[in-house]
């Protein structure tokens, strides 16, 4: 294959998709959502066998455990691919949507209208769901998409693909508004991250790697993450069974997600009651602590943390552990340590929380709340398109909003200025 010509007719394609769907109304949309569901369900036994042999595939070649735990499908999985796409249906539809309109002096009225990017590529690893997701919440905001999964899902992937197309050929709206790519040739990434005449953004979902290498030789704006260094900061004022909950949930509900708490912050005067808690739940589930002096001092199976392990996402069953003394030195460590993902405090103290939400600089920041909450589903946004941890444009988990942009209209009635 001719990697260079296939990807430059994929993107002339999905230009010329993108116009229509931009004047495309929402019942096509939603029709077209709904047609998507009803064949993934149609077509679960298919889309599982296909799973089955990449995660196969996956294991014979060694790949990461995290990797491969998230590569998996189930059948609650493609029951929740469905799902997603029938609430994206279910969502209001943002395009059109005139908001701020104000009279001018000179008797104009001015406002904005959302508006569709025009064309997304998405760059993703595993996860064989964000093919759905993606062209969920690609087409009812307006865009097109190309999306590039990775070579470790290939034959899920475009299962998942066959059962978009019928989707959209069901509401008469063109194929190639979501076109997924069938080569796993990496030099398919290098073209699409480079086509500014045909790709408006860049979404990365995968590991860090991945994402670097995105953010650094793309020519297209891109929407990212890096990290998932999530905290979770257990204050002198918390109430301890609640403390102990969310401490609990944000590590093990789940090890290889971006919103998996990977540093516990306990505050001194509770973390003699607090710790061994905790750690008796982590060493029942196979978690390893890793832990400053002061919780070493409390609990004595931890391995001493490093400087490197304050920085880490490890996304696995280990966990870094510090005793800090007060309010203050949790947000300094997570302003030094964080990537601006996800924090969380436990506490009852309103003023505190309210200091949290106010200091700690991440997409997300929460209350007496864990950490695994950081997702579109949970927001309410149906599904999501990735989580951002920039801060122009869309930040936190990325939806239908968060995949348009807003131009300026004007009202007039013959005014011309003076």
């Amino acid at each position: 294959m001719d990697v260079q010509s296939y990807m430059h007719g994929v993107g002339r394609a999905a230009r010329a998709a993108s116009r229509e769907l931009a004047r495309a109304d929402t019942a096509a949309k939603n029709g077209a959502l709904e047609a998507m569901a009803a064949a993934i369900e149609r077509d679960r036994a298919r889309l599982l066998a296909a799973n089955a042999e990449d995660v196969a595939e996956a294991k014979r070649k060694g790949l990461e455990p995290a990797l491969v735990d998230r590569l998996g499908l189930t059948e609650k999985g493609v029951a929740s691919m469905a799902q997603g796409l029938r609430e994206i249906a279910q969502l209001p539809d943002p395009i059109g949507e005139i908001s701020d309109m104000a009279y001018r002096p000179s008797g104009i009225q001015v406002g904005r209208m959302r508006v569709p990017l025009g064309v997304i590529g998405i760059i993703y690893e595993a996860r064989p769901n964000v093919t759905a997701d993606a062209a969920g919440l690609c087409l009812k905001s307006g865009n097109a998409a190309i999306l590039r999964g990775g070579s470790e899902a290939i034959r899920c992937n475009q299962a998942i693909a066959a059962c978009v197309r019928e989707g959209l050929e069901a509401a008469g709206l063109p194929e190639a508004a979501v076109q997924v790519i069938e080569t796993t040739d990496r030099a398919a990434v290098g073209e699409l991250i480079t086509m500014r005449d045909y790709v408006d953004v860049i979404v990365p979902r995968g590991g860090k790697g991945l994402i670097e290498r995105i953010s650094a030789e793309s020519r297209i704006p891109v929407i990212k993450h890096l990290d998932g260094v999530c905290h979770v900061y257990i204050d002198d004022r918390a109430d301890l069974d609640k403390a102990i909950r969310i401490a609990d949930n944000a590590k093990t509900q789940r090890y290889g997600t971006c919103n998996t708490m990977e540093t516990l912050l306990v505050h001194v005067t509770i973390a003699s009651r607090a710790l061994p808690l905790l750690a008796q739940i982590y060493r029942e589930k196979g978690v390893e602590l890793r832990g400053c002096e002061r919780a070493r001092a409390i609990v004595d199976i931890m391995k001493p943390a490093t400087e490197e392990d304050w920085y880490a996402e490890y996304l696995a069953p280990i966990l870094a552990v510090r005793v800090v003394d007060d309010l203050d030195a949790a947000i300094e460590h997570i302003t030094v340590y964080g990537s601006q993902h996800t924090d969380a405090i436990v506490t009852e103290d309103y003023t505190r929380a309210r200091r949290f939400l106010r200091e700690v600089d991440s997409s997300s920041v929460m209350v007496n709340a864990s950490t695994r909450f950081a997702d579109g589903f949970e927001y309410g946004l149906g599904a999501e398109i990735g989580i951002s941890t920039d801060k122009l444009h869309a930040r936190g988990p990325v939806g239908l909003d968060g995949l348009t942009s807003l131009k300026y209209i004007v009202l007039g009635d013959g005014q011309i200025r003076t």
